[in-house]
């Protein structure tokens, strides 16, 4: 895809996730969301899950007992190992159908378009961009919406698509 390197993507289904889009569309998501950051090699994992277990992984990774609708997990090399010794991978990305439904009808917003933001969020989170500080934050919504602009959904922060009400904290995990 115009030279930029792009992840291959594993999609693990742990949830029946009757609404989320089919594995073509997650991973052109994914790739389409590494692309816009500048292009990763690799390999990054999209697991599919239900409010139970994303909410232990909140609770035991942010200390925050309650399912979210995205969390990231970048890969990091075990101390000792050289690094050759496994194939190059960038994370997983796990995200709760339900939250993100439940989230769609809050916010008024077309449930494929919150699915493609949850995404190239996620995605994002594991190529390093976060929004801890309002910097940061401006860098990598400019890449949500560019990014999810060139796949033709509308902007994920804007007021003109949803209640009016600022967005929900996002609550994805970036070590």
């Amino acid at each position: 895809m115009n030279g930029i390197p792009t992840p291959t993507v594993d999609i693990q289904w742990a949830s029946d996730a009757p609404d989320a889009p089919d594995e073509a569309r997650l991973c052109e998501w994914v790739r389409h969301a590494a692309i816009a950051a500048g292009g990763v090699v690799g390999d990054i994992t999209l697991r599919i899950v239900a409010e139970e277990e994303i909410r232990t992984l909140n609770r035991d990774y942010r200390d925050k007992d309650a399912p979210t609708n995205v969390l990231s997990f970048p890969f990091e090399m075990p101390e000792g190992l050289p690094e050759d010794a496994v194939e190059p991978l960038v994370g997983d990305i796990v995200i709760c159908d339900a939250v993100v439904h439940r989230e769609a009808d809050e916010q008024h917003k077309p449930l494929d378009a919150h699915w493609a933001h949850m995404v190239t969020h996620g995605v994002l989170h594991l190529l390093g961009y976060d929004h801890i500080d309002d910097d940061d934050a401006l860098v990598m919504e400019t890449l949500e919406i560019r990014a999810l602009g060139e796949l033709g959904f509308p902007d994920p922060y804007s007021a003109g698509h949803d209640d009016g009400q600022a967005p929900a904290e996002n609550m994805e995990f970036n070590p």
